[in-house]
């Protein structure tokens, strides 16, 4: 059990949840004090501070604090003794049979503001329906049965236009595996490369977090690449062991800085002396705001990068659709990878997106979704610049996140993750997306990777409010 002194350092916290949870101020502090004693935290007997005390130091009125005081003393929590002020009031001994007191579960999570997640609610159902009857209508029988591991011709042709078309990839359809997602494009590569002696690969050290687990599942190790303002210190992979490096030229994340065009050069000179592959992960290309989106690195030498493509982020993650173009003698053992993985993709999902890329919704799509997301950019922009002016907002040119810089002197990471469940608020901190083989992350100010693609429209603005009270703590 607590006392007071002990307890009432986490008042202004508990506060602050029941403000986000909707309640007025005078009921957030009753239940606050209600909570606490309910489970324990402030014992019988535990003298509270007067109301004008309090009121000074929650900076509240003094008349809600003495009515949160009286309402709870006259449902039995608090007592007022002569002389003693307000105690804690005594609750009778629980019998043996009553079950024990169990601390309140924190809030389910309300807003999620993860990063590499669209919002989903803007699928284009009514086209993706369209296009899967016109698509289902022509396609061969076959097309049903057991094909080709690489996936439907009409989806490899359909993406080798499309991606030469608005990511300037050089390919064609004998070159195109369509794989269930990045992750598992990553490891049928890492399966392929361990088959041809590969035993490291370089990876940037913040990246998505699956990423490392995939390639520790294939007995690959990793070396992290340092990053600063230009992306990843490709220069370093000279003289390294390394057989492959797994980059996010576009827009690195999280950070979200492009990989300078001397450093896309390094890599692939590197690729070129060493023998190695480099693997691009393109997982938002389509959503750049500031300009045209950056080109595919892989133009610059088709046989010695791979190009790794999604529709996690254009259309859904549900549609598990990736597509990986390899160079001509990666072909064959990925393909072979992919047989023994699960043999082929779902070929209606793949007859869908072909029909939807050629008849242009796809295009159609992207462009709404692209205006979308950028107005949700400048939403938090806009909206943490007024109510939270002290952070600082990076790596917003691209994607559907951006990093939150916090002051020095802000809540540590772990302090603002426990506060953000308090709030209903799932989201990353950057250290969680540093690669395990870096190390500690360096002693710099706490920063949040905030994903502003998944909320619906109705609970964006919400979002917003319950992040800028977290910021606010």
């Amino acid at each position: 059990m607590e006392s007071w002194a002990t307890f009432g350092g986490d008042l202004h916290l508990d506060l602050t949840a029941g403000r986000a949870r909707g309640l007025g101020l005078r009921e957030a502090l009753e239940d606050a004090l209600r909570t606490a004693v309910r489970d324990g935290r402030l014992s019988p007997g535990t003298r509270l501070p007067s109301s004008r005390v309090l009121s000074g130091d929650l900076g509240i009125a003094r008349n809600t604090v003495a009515e949160a005081y009286a309402q709870l003393s006259a449902e039995g929590w608090l007592a007022s003794r002569q002389g003693s002020g307000t105690v804690v009031a005594e609750r009778g001994t629980p019998s043996a049979t009553a079950a024990p007191a169990i601390r309140p579960r924190r809030p389910a999570v309300r807003y999620e503001l993860l990063a590499g997640r669209p919002d989903v609610s803007r699928f284009p159902r009514s086209a993706w329906l369209a296009a899967a009857r016109r698509a289902l209508a022509v396609a061969p029988h076959e097309a049903l049965s057991y094909s080709d591991p690489r996936g439907r011709i009409e989806l490899r042709r359909a993406l080798a236009e499309y991606l030469a078309r608005v990511r300037g990839v050089r390919t064609d359809p004998e070159r195109i595996l369509i794989c269930s997602g990045y992750t598992q494009g990553l490891g049928l590569l890492c399966g392929a490369l361990r088959e041809r002696g590969v035993r490291a690969l370089a990876v940037e050290e913040y990246g998505l977090p699956p990423q490392q687990q995939v390639i520790t599942a294939a007995g690959l190790a990793t070396v992290p690449l340092p990053l600063d303002e230009g992306g990843a210190r490709t220069d370093l992979l000279a003289g390294s062991d390394v057989g492959a490096a797994v980059l996010t030229p576009a827009h690195q994340f999280p950070t979200g800085v492009p990989l300078r065009a001397a450093r896309r050069a390094a890599a692939v000179a590197w690729a070129r002396e060493s023998g190695g592959i480099v693997i691009e992960d393109d997982y938002d290309g389509e959503f750049r705001y500031d300009r045209q989106p950056v080109g595919a690195m892989q133009a610059l030498d088709p046989e010695r990068v791979v190009y790794a493509g999604t529709a996690s982020k254009s259309l859904a993650p549900g549609l598990r659709l990736g597509w990986l173009v390899l160079p001509g003698d990666l072909v064959e053992p990925v393909v072979r990878q992919k047989e023994l993985a699960d043999g082929q993709s779902g070929a209606f999902e793949q007859l869908t997106l072909a029909e939807l890329i050629t008849s242009g919704g796809f295009d159609r799509h992207i462009r709404r979704s692209r205006l979308h997301y950028r107005r949700r950019r400048d939403q938090l922009v806009a909206t943490l610049a007024e109510r939270a002016p002290r952070v600082r907002v990076t790596g917003i040119a691209a994607g559907l996140h951006a990093v939150v810089r916090l002051p020095p002197d802000s809540l540590s990471e772990h302090e603002l993750r426990s506060q953000a469940a308090w709030l209903g608020l799932s989201l990353q901190t950057l250290s969680e997306c540093r690669t395990p083989a870096a190390g500690p992350a360096p002693d710099q100010a706490p920063a949040l990777v905030i994903g502003y693609g998944t909320p619906p429209e109705h609970a964006f603005a919400p979002a917003l409010e319950a992040l800028c009270t977290l910021l606010r703590l």
